[in-house]
């Protein structure tokens, strides 16, 4: 069986290591509908999944020089102290602690918004751009608000569902800053913007109770040479026909623990 989680690790890094997306969103709904993972152990486990194999791709990129600071530190104001807040009513109030069927449709419910999000993100590049053209000076006023309530928004799904920092936190960033940062940016920003989130998220997971170490150990082992794998092999795969599978399939997952 440990093989299998290794395998399962594997599979994940080559598809993010092509895509830039998938980690979160995929691990946690294999997790539970595969191995048959309690949801909470599943969340908890990804967590720290998230935050040590994104602390590499983050490291790359600041070295790159391909995030974007003032970004990161806006969304940190908020998802910070929303991934502590939640963690402290999931670790200490009574109804904070979900039944596995409210996690699983919590979970399934942002897979949907997730493969949603990734289906559309062309269209939704191309309507941003016009905006950007036509923005209304007022509405780039309130950019600083809205990056820290988005920042909010991603630390309280996180720390719920382990899911949301990948390719909605990126099309957050897409439709805030569509001018400021680059597409190279904007991937490197989304990254090491998730770090932070997952790290908490998973600190609050490990002291309530719902990381299983020994699980993240065989799923590490397959999926950091998974990404180096996946890099390698991203500029002979048609990206957006991989990103649609990817899209179907947590559409799917996602659906599933709904019904």
């Amino acid at each position: 069986m440990e093989w299998l989680n290794v395998v399962a690790g594997l599979l994940v890094g080559i598809i993010v290591g092509i895509t830039g997306v998938g980690g979160g969103s995929l691990m946690s709904p294999l997790l539970i509908l595969l191995f048959g993972v309690a949801p909470a152990t599943a969340i908890g486990t990804d967590l720290w999944f998230a935050a040590i194999t994104k602390s590499v791709g983050g490291y790359i990129h600041h070295r790159h020089a391909s995030v974007d600071l003032g970004v990161v530190r806006l969304l940190a104001i908020g998802s910070i102290p929303a991934a502590i807040l939640v963690g402290l009513w999931l670790g200490y109030s009574e109804s904070g602690r979900f039944t596995s069927q409210t996690l699983a449709t919590a979970l399934g419910s942002v897979l949907v918004l997730t493969a949603v999000t990734t289906l559309f993100r062309a269209q939704i590049a191309k309507h941003v751009r016009t905006l950007a053209i036509r923005s209304n000076p007022r509405f780039l006023a309130f950019k600083t608000i809205a990056t820290v309530f988005a920042g909010a928004i991603l630390g309280t799904m996180v720390t719920l569902t382990s899911v949301g920092a990948g390719a909605l936190g990126a099309t957050i960033l897409m439709i805030l800053y569509p001018r400021r940062l680059s597409l190279r940016r904007l991937v490197g920003t989304d990254i090491a913007h998730a770090v932070p989130i997952a790290f908490v998220g998973g600190i609050v997971h490990a002291v309530v109770g719902t990381v299983d170490l020994e699980l993240l150990a065989m799923l590490l082992l397959g999926s950091l040479p998974g990404i180096i794998i996946g890099s390698k092999v991203a500029a002979l795969m048609n990206e957006k026909i991989v990103q649609t599978i990817l899209a179907v399939v947590l559409l799917i997952a996602g659906m599933k623990l709904l019904l």
